[in-house]
């Protein structure tokens, strides 16, 4: 039955006199942009030590938004057209599952700060043992193994001659029974990891957010201007996170079902879910390009040094702060922050 379906959904012809244009173009932009970035991003923070778990996190996400921009100029080749149904054949079996496991790695990685910066406020003064080191760097390489493992039989199971439909490759043609099965599932798994990782963060920071108004309360600051800067920088995590990854997940399962043949849907509604797919795709990957504006608003210490990066100034490291602390810190300071507890629990690292 599902094999039926399956070959139904190949046979619709997808309309891609529009997306082998625009997609090109937007992917293209958005590696510039994203290499550039990423690449200044690498080199800045290699030459930061890892005195912290918030910086161990970073550093891995910067790691994991490299190899996905470097997936980039495979699909702007595929879905442009260009090259041969080998290439089409090897972003299906190899460029696309690194692009999609290492965002999910990313998402992973970005709920972990925010756990982290939770616990900064919990025991501001203590070092609970998901506040070491040692034990960040296990938990990144543990998230690393998992998601790369997981995607494995994505690859493996895409063993079937490619076949062409309207002039390309499709990549669910390409996998037998069980990978189609397992590419239903390993959705299903990612949806879970999205909307968990984000229900984690909305918690997360409705905490420190509550933390921060009473530091202001406590202090009987009347700066309202640096309040809102502070709030900005608070939710600035949950607001990309969001604003790039939630679209594309509830476009995600409707056409995957059809793809995977479980959900029967005409060919003009299955064109319009690969359209929905691809758009918020491509916002999903703008994420690499966003990050950095993360590391900028809530890392001071590279901050600083990008700022004596781009200005060609020698970097003093006998006056740089500790790379515990960051402009929130900094900001509640200025408005006579009083109270211990609220200073240490919104350091940012």
């Amino acid at each position: 039955m599902n094999t039926t379906l399956s070959n139904t959904s190949i046979k619709c012809v997808r309309d891609t006199s529009v997306t082998a244009v625009v997609f090109p173009i937007l992917y293209s932009i958005l590696f510039i942009c994203a290499l550039i970035l990423n690449s200044l991003a690498a080199w800045i923070f290699f030459n930061i030590p890892s005195t912290s778990t918030f910086m161990v996190f970073l550093k891995n996400v910067v790691v994991a938004d490299l190899l996905m921009t470097l997936t980039i100029p495979v699909r702007i080749l595929s879905d442009a057209g260009v090259g041969s149904s080998q290439l089409r054949a090897f972003h299906c079996r190899y460029s696309a599952v690194l692009f999609y496991i290492t965002m999910y790695i990313s998402i992973l990685l970005l709920g972990l700060i925010s756990l982290d910066r939770y616990l900064k406020i919990v025991k501001p003064f203590g070092k609970g043992a998901l506040q070491k080191v040692r034990v960040g760097q296990l938990l990144s390489a543990a998230i690393w193994v998992v998601m790369l493992s997981l995607a494995l039989p994505n690859i493996i199971l895409s063993d079937q001659p490619p076949r062409i439909s309207g002039g390309r490759v499709k990549c669910t043609s390409m996998k037998n029974k069980a990978g189609l099965l397992w590419h239903e599932g390993f959705n299903y798994f990612c949806q879970v990891v999205f909307w968990g990782t984000l229900a984690l963060m909305v918690v997360c920071y409705t905490f420190i957010s509550k933390k921060v108004y009473e530091s202001y309360k406590a202090s009987k600051s009347r700066s309202q201007a640096a309040s809102r800067r502070t709030k900005a920088k608070v939710f600035v995590v949950v607001g990309v996170f969001f604003i790039c990854f939630a679209p594309f997940h509830f476009a995600r399962v409707p056409y995957t079902l059809t793809q995977t043949g479980s959900m029967t849907s005409h060919c003009r509604a299955q064109n319009a879910l690969y359209i929905a797919k691809e758009t918020t795709l491509w916002l999903s990957a703008t994420n690499v390009c966003l990050d950095p504006l993360i590391y900028v608003f809530l890392c001071k210490v590279f901050r600083k040094r990008l700022t004596a990066t781009l200005s060609r100034k020698p970097f003093n490291k006998g006056v740089m702060e500790s790379p515990t602390a960051t402009s929130t810190q900094l900001e509640m300071s200025q408005i006579g922050q009083t109270s211990r507890l609220s200073y240490n629990g919104m350091a940012q690292q």
